[in-house]
């Protein structure tokens, strides 16, 4: 007999998590909950989601994309058509030493661009989430002759953008696909109290300044969300910056930065490309998030080391989670 599956993705934020409790309490049959490794995570959440394994008696699997092959084809691109264009040597070998892969899917994804993603180029979400659990979890299932639907839960929110407001909480994608929203018309606030009706703890770092706890810092991290990185986790900054170095050798133009000119604007206004992606190292982004509005004058209060606190976007110091 044909049997329905419920893929559910998770993230170890706020949302993807409420979602997951709501699956079991519905018990949804034949379930399989998948998280996507960019390799671009903070330590914390590999962490959380070993807590979730524990507390909710269920294995997370642990799926990553492979970006080697894309990185051999760049290789040959570097030496053939880069040459035909007449790329200077040096930069041909200053791209050819580091374009080999490192098994860190957000590094790897980028050198192979020879840049990171952007606004508007957001190739992140569909290389190194959409793509792996479409590649190695929804097709080998759709395509078993034992399987009826496959229904791919998603943790999304009208308020979260314009885009996700258009939505419809399910609809089907593919012949026996369905993408299933049933937090769609959540707020937040209902995301955290779905957490306290289970008994099952939000990830810490939202008790840290994070808004979002996906990518380490995300392209569209806020200005504050970034001084609480900084402050929090140097580390995390040192290890982008050192990206920086490698994405931009990867470069024909030999100058990557993670943020781009819409993180401070008009500070690049006038700049060479090699001018502006210096001026936008994330070193330079980060001092510039310690300053007050039009980043003219810094702000002594960001400036602040912010201890051990609670320092919540979400209103979350003034209650526990609950559970253990």
């Amino acid at each position: 007999m044909a049997l329905d599956h419920n893929i559910v993705s998770v993230s170890g934020g706020k949302d993807s998590t409420a979602l997951l409790l709501l699956a079991i309490e519905r018990g949804a049959e034949n379930m399989r909950t998948v998280f996507a490794d960019t390799g671009h995570e903070h330590p914390e959440v590999y962490r959380y989601l070993d807590y979730l394994e524990a507390r909710l008696q269920l294995t997370i699997e642990r799926i990553k994309p492979d970006f080697s092959r894309q990185i051999a084809r760049q290789r040959e691109v570097v030496q053939t058509k880069w040459r035909a264009e007449g790329v200077s040597e040096q930069v041909i070998q200053n791209a050819l030493a580091v374009l080999h892969p490192t098994g860190i899917p957000f590094l790897d994804l980028c050198m192979w661009k020879g840049r990171f993603p952007s606004m508007k180029a957001r190739f992140c979400t569909t290389e190194l989430k959409k793509k792996p659990i479409e590649e190695q979890v929804l097709a080998p299932l759709l395509n078993d002759p034992d399987t009826q639907d496959v229904y791919s839960w998603q943790g999304v929110r009208r308020d979260e953008s314009p885009d996700r407001a258009l939505l419809v909480e399910q609809e089907e994608i593919g012949d026996g696909l369905f993408a299933y929203r049933p937090i769609l018309d959540w707020a937040a606030q209902d995301v955290f109290d779905f957490h306290r009706k289970h008994g099952v703890k939000w990830n810490p770092l939202y008790e840290q300044g994070m808004s979002r706890v996906g990518c380490m810092p995300c392209i569209n991290c806020r200005k504050n969300e970034l001084q609480a990185i900084s402050k929090r986790y140097p580390e995390e900054v040192d290890r982008v910056a050192e990206w920086e170095r490698l994405v931009s050798q990867a470069s024909k133009r030999q100058g990557s930065s993670f943020f781009g000119p819409s993180k401070m604007p008009g500070s690049v206004k006038g700049l060479s490309h090699a001018e502006a992606q210096a001026r936008l190292s994330i070193h330079n982004v980060v001092e510039w998030s310690m300053t007050g509005k039009g980043g003219r004058t810094f702000d002594l209060i960001a400036m602040l080391d912010p201890g051990e606190g609670c320092a919540s976007a979400y209103g979350l110091c003034e209650s526990a989670a609950g559970g253990n």
